[in-house]
């Protein structure tokens, strides 16, 4: 048994956009793609550094914990930008965005 053929990868990874794992980054993701992935992966830093739980996040953040789920495997669509920097801020009051 051999690699996979390219169609059979495709259809591996079309079956994988319905389960409700984590995200991965797309290849050809924009930049405010990768901003929101890299705000999810500081989410997901802060939980394992404080070493709490997703419930006990959901209440630091004031939301429900479906809704932090959701951030932590990176499945933000219904998420503003503006939604995540100010549920980070909550965390991190001192943070600073840069462009660059």
């Amino acid at each position: 048994m051999g690699f996979p053929n390219k169609k059979d990868i495709e259809q591996a990874l079309k079956k994988l956009e319905k389960v409700d794992g984590t995200l991965a980054l797309k290849a050809n993701a924009t930049a405010l793609e990768k901003f929101r992935w890299d705000l999810c992966q500081k989410f997901i830093t802060y939980k394992k550094l404080h070493k709490i739980n997703q419930r006990e996040l959901a209440q630091t953040l004031e939301v429900d914990e479906a809704k932090v789920s959701k951030i932590l495997h990176h499945r933000i669509d219904e998420f503003s930008t503006d939604r995540l920097i100010g549920l980070y801020l909550k965390l991190e009051p001192e943070l600073k965005l840069k462009v660059s």
